[in-house]
């Protein structure tokens, strides 16, 4: 039996990928990378224009890209996407739930007031993208999954959803719970050659963290909670996703794996 190389078991050609909020940021790299492997990649964003660009950039590449916009708080819109995405490629095989947002105040580095001083207003941001969202991709996605009987579901959490983060309760409690959702998932769909996992980031240098970065005390005293004394790039993800995407994890599920650097480790 010929043993396959490496490169081969991390191919994606022949798969389609779509990821949600790829704009910018790590769902940007990861349809870079996926691209890069041969995948056909579906390139979704809040941002019609962001999205375009990204698509964009793979197509000029020699990649194979379309953009589509939805929110993906919206189940309907997700659907609709979805639908439209198979009528080009023929089905979504991977499916990477990277769409995220900074909650009310749309800035991931700002002060959040205590939770005993909010309410629904301030948590529905939160839960409507990082756990609704989840739901929606997955609801969308996994009817032609278990008709073809393969696919891959990969959602990027944070470890607030892993350790808690006083200062982001209910996102902590949102990514916490897409990650128990998507256990649950696990188990409900192997039968059908469907594997579900998670992806589990600290800081990664992307448009929020890289203003707070210009702070040197700031990221001075950041890096002292890192094992691996940097912040993380896009690239680090990406690289794990595209693992958990790809063939070489064909025996993993119900699995959340850290890309943190060391913030919070594994018992």
């Amino acid at each position: 039996m010929t043993t396959p190389s490496p490169t081969d078991l991390l191919s994606l050609a022949g798969r389609t990928m779509l990821i949600t909020g790829a704009g910018q940021g790590v769902g940007k790299q990861t349809a870079l990378v996926a691209a890069a492997h041969g995948a056909k990649v579906v390139v979704n964003d809040y941002h019609l224009d962001r999205a375009e660009t990204v698509a964009g950039e793979i197509t000029e590449a020699g990649g194979t890209a379309v953009a589509l916009r939805c929110d993906v708080t919206d189940l309907d819109e997700v659907t609709g996407m979805v639908e439209r995405a198979q009528a080009t490629f023929d089905g979504i095989d991977i499916l990477v739930n990277n769409a995220g947002n900074a909650g009310p105040a749309q800035d991931p580095m700002a002060a959040a007031p205590p939770f005993w001083e909010t309410g629904p207003k301030e948590w529905d941001p939160w839960m409507g993208t990082s756990f609704y969202g989840v739901l929606n991709g997955a609801r969308a996605v996994l009817p032609g999954m278990v008709e073809r009987q393969y696919g891959r579901v990969i959602t990027v959490i944070s470890d607030a959803g892993r350790v808690g983060d006083p200062n982001l309760v209910v996102y902590s409690g949102a990514k916490a719970g897409a990650a128990g959702f998507s256990r649950g998932l696990a188990r409900a769909v192997g039968r059908h050659g469907i594997t579900v996992n998670c992806v589990a980031l600290s800081a990664i240098r992307t448009r929020g963290v890289a203003t707070a970065t210009e702070n040197e005390a700031l990221v001075a005293a950041m890096l002292k909670q890192y094992v691996i004394r940097r912040l993380g790039e896009p690239s680090d993800a990406a690289n794990m996703i595209l693992f958990l995407a790809s063939e070489a994890s064909s025996w993993i599920t119900g699995q959340t794996y850290p890309v943190n650097g060391g913030f919070a480790l594994n018992q």
